[in-house]
Parts: C-alpha cells; sequence; structure tokens
C-alpha cells in the first residue's frame, strides 16, 4: 500500500500558485547537479556489467555561428580556423578509447549529433564525423540518426552528406519566421531565408523533419506567435517542439534583462501562448508527446522508439558537454556557459590524449533513491505516463512508496487535476503537462534540487 502523505514529513506541498517555469527537466539528474568524482573511475569498469546491446550514442559538436541571446548550451561561436580541425582528432582519440571500453558486444540502435550547430562543420568534417562513428564505434548507419543544423548552416552539400550517411532526422532550431522577434534573441536570419533551408531539407526527402519554435520572445503578441507557427505548419514537419523563453544568468538576455523566472506576469504570458499554440497543433493533427513535443498524427514512430528505453538503457557521450548514463553513474565533462570557461574546456579537450579519455573525473554517482525517482521523471513527463507494474518488477515497490509527492500531485488540483491514475499507469493530464517545468523539479531529491541551484559557475 502506498504511504500516505501526511506520514511523510519530508514532503514538501505542491503549491499550485508556484511559479510555472522553474527548470526543464530533460534528464534527471540534471548535468548542473555534476561535480567531481572522487576517486576517478575507469571508464571500462564503469561499462563492465551494463547491458550493451542497446544503447543511444550522442556526439557533441560545441560550435555555432552566432551565439543565441537565450542559449545557456555548451557551445563556442565562431571558433578560430584551427580548432574545429584540433577537436575532430580529439573526437577520435576518445572514439578509440570508448570503444575499446565498451568491448566487442556493444550496439546501438539510435544516435544523434547535436550542439551547438554539428552543421556548422564543413561537408568534408561531417562526412568525416559519420564516418568515423561507422568505422570506430561500430555504429549501424541503418539506425535511426538525428543530425541538428540551422537556417544559415543547412547548405546543399551539408545536407547531402547527411542523406547519403542514412540521417533520418534533421532537427532545426528556427524559434520564431517573425524577423524582428529573431533580432531580439540575436539570431541573424530572415524568414526568407528559413523557408528556403526547409525546402531544402525536404527536397532531400528526409524521413523526418522537427523544427523548434519559441515563446515568450520580447514583444511576443498571440497573432505574432501563431503567425510564426503557421509559417512552420507550411511545411508539415514531422514534429514539432515549442520551447519556453527562458532568461538565465550568464547568457546575453541574462546580462541584458531584469527579466526572470520569478516574474509570475511573464508566466501568464508564457502559459497563454502555449495554450494558444497547443490548440492550434492539436486542430491540425498533431498530438502531444511531452510538454514541448507534439509529432503530426499521420507520423510513423520510429523503430528506435520501441528498442530503446531512456529508464532503461545506457547513452554513450563524445564531445566535451556530452552525457553518458549507466545504471549508477551518469558522467561528462565539466559544464559551462560563459565563453572563457567554455573555451578553456575545448582547449583542454583538444589537447588531450587517448590515455585521457579513460578515466571519468565529472558526473554524478546515483544512489537508489536517485535511480528510482529518475524513473519516475523520465516516465511521468511523457504522455504514456509511469507503468506502476514495469516500475514495481523493477524496484520491488509501488512508486508512490518511493516517491511519496506522487501522492500530493495526485492531491494537487481538484477541480482541474494534474495527475491522474489510468489503470496501471499514473498519467499527466493536459494541465499537468503543461506544469512540467513545475513538476520536475518537486520530484527531485533535496540534494540534486541543491546542487543545481547552485549552477555553472561561468
Amino acid at each position: 500500500m502506498a504511504q500516505s502523505v501526511t506520514a511523510c514529513r519530508d514532503v514538501r506541498p505542491f503549491h499550485m500558485e508556484g511559479g510555472r517555469y522553474e527548470q526543464y527537466v530533460y534528464s534527471y539528474p540534471h548535468k548542473l547537479a555534476y561535480g567531481p568524482i572522487e576517486p576517478a573511475r575507469s571508464l571500462a569498469e564503469v561499462w563492465a556489467r551494463e547491458p550493451k546491446d542497446s544503447l543511444f550514442l550522442y556526439v557533441h559538436v560545441p560550435f555555432c555561428e552566432q551565439r543565441c541571446g537565450f542559449c545557456n548550451l555548451f557551445t563556442f561561436a565562431n571558433p578560430n580556423e584551427e580548432l574545429p580541425d584540433r577537436y575532430m582528432a580529439a573526437l577520435e582519440r576518445q572514439m578509440l578509447r570508448t570503444r575499446a571500453a565498451l568491448g566487442a558486444g556493444a550496439t546501438f540502435s539510435q544516435y544523434a549529433v547535436g550542439g551547438g550547430t554539428p552543421t556548422y562543420l564543413s561537408a568534408a568534417s561531417l562526412a568525416r564525423l559519420l564516418d568515423r562513428l561507422s568505422e570506430v564505434m561500430g555504429l549501424d548507419t541503418r539506425a535511426p540518426g538525428s543530425v541538428e543544423t540551422s537556417p544559415v548552416t543547412a547548405t546543399e552539400a551539408r545536407l547531402r552528406v547527411l542523406r547519403e550517411r542514412g540521417v533520418t532526422r534533421v532537427s532545426m532550431g528556427v524559434q520564431s519566421f517573425d524577423d524582428e522577434e529573431s533580432a531580439s534573441v540575436g539570431r541573424r536570419q530572415s524568414a526568407r531565408d528559413v523557408h528556403e533551408a526547409v525546402r531544402r531539407i525536404r527536397g532531400l526527402g528526409f524521413p523526418t523533419l522537427n523544427l523548434d519554435l519559441m515563446y515568450g520572445l520580447p514583444e511576443q503578441s498571440e497573432a505574432r506567435f501563431l503567425a510564426s507557427l503557421r509559417a512552420a505548419l507550411e511545411h508539415r514537419p514531422e514534429e514539432l517542439y515549442l520551447y519556453p523563453l527562458y532568461v538565465r544568468r550568464l547568457t546575453v538576455l541574462g546580462r541584458a534583462t531584469t527579466t526572470g523566472a520569478d516574474d509570475r506576469r511573464w508566466d501568464d504570458v508564457r502559459v497563454a501562448l502555449y495554450r494558444a499554440g497547443r490548440a492550434l497543433l492539436l486542430s491540425e493533427g498533431y498530438a502531444q508527446v511531452s510538454m514541448r513535443m507534439f509529432r503530426r498524427g499521420d507520423a510513423p514512430a520510429t523503430t528506435a522508439e520501441a528498442s530503446y528505453q531512456c529508464q532503461r538503457d545506457g547513452m554513450v557521450g563524445l564531445g566535451p558537454g556530452a552525457r553518458s548514463y549507466t545504471d549508477r553513474v551518469h558522467y561528462s565533462t565539466a559544464y559551462a556557459v560563459g565563453p572563457q570557461r567554455v573555451r578553456s574546456i575545448l582547449e583542454s579537450y583538444a589537447d588531450a590524449t587517448q590515455e585521457d579519455f579513460d578515466c571519468i573525473i565529472w558526473g554524478y554517482e546515483l544512489s537508489d533513491e536517485e535511480k528510482r525517482r529518475r524513473f519516475v521523471l523520465l516516465s511521468l513527463l511523457h504522455e504514456s505516463g509511469l507503468d506502476c507494474s514495469a516500475y514495481a518488477n523493477r524496484f520491488g515497490a509501488d512508486p508512490r512508496e518511493h516517491v511519496p509527492e506522487l501522492a500530493e500531485l495526485l492531491l494537487a488540483n481538484a477541480s482541474e487535476p494534474l495527475l491522474v491514475r489510468r489503470g496501471d499507469r499514473l498519467v499527466l493530464t493536459s494541465a499537468g503537462l503543461e506544469r512540467s517545468d513545475q513538476i520536475g523539479p518537486y520530484l527531485m531529491s533535496a540534494a540534486v534540487r541543491e546542487r543545481v541551484a547552485r549552477g555553472p559557475s561561468a
């Protein structure tokens, strides 16, 4: 029997009046919670007992042609000519050591190349990267693969390299089809350029096109946001992501404005825009997968979705900033946002020897509690919800016994429930999904919340 909320004195009540936009929880523990691993762990030891028949391979390319005003990712704009080449050489050294640590039996059910902007690399460098993933990492080129691009770098030559090597999904961060809105967050692009880039992608026949749009941009009205969304729908993308604008410290916007996540009026604006965008997408035949993700109703699900489960299977990350997941240890390089610190980490990575990649020195070692919370979070923030039987089979109890905050969420708003039980699943309602960035942080452990709150130092 699940514990009652009143019996768990350390459970925080869920406050409906709290800020809806606290933290985007796309992984757990969040990378901001990572820190030094002491003593250092051997890469081979960490992967030795892990199931490796259905892994996710992620490759990070930390370069962009511009630094967007809202960006708090690990990326560096307009590096000098030699740094990308040095980076590629280091990436190949890391591939060699990682493949050796994984062993011959490791297979990848899907992969992604993100950033940054991977197509900042030249067509020749992109070809080299994808070829080495096949030759060194053993990546099957028939596996579903996604690559991120931008309107400026989605050239015919680069896109042809991706198509010829079997990439199945291209994702473009458009953010807005309104030129004034784009300029307000430091993006040098025109709607005309964006449409032309998307047409090039469509013309090459990639099975899946994803477009990212943002709401809550400076001076953005509902009419302007919906006009931008309709411009995206002209291309009938298989997937659309709607991201709320966050203004974080150490970003260009964060240094230039006082608007922040504690501004309730801004919360109201973003909620209204989100609801308007969601309603339009649902009316156009899109299904909601998560707070941010919408998939066109007639778009086929990929085979990777059946073979890889993020709650269960591991992820291998290559490149600085790329996270790797095993059952017990999550790791990456140190994390930064400010350009000086990012450059310092990139230089260290580019100079690393093969042997330097044999050890893990930065990450998070998960306790049993954190493993349970990870399963709950990664399940609950998806439209399919939390399978209580699968949880019990893995962890030996009803999830509400281990994560009593779930019971609080079930009671949080009687007039418009956030979380409901459907058969053997706990599922967020539409009202719950729109509060994902509040519910996600609420379900974090106290230890993770504290470390995330510190954020990157530079």
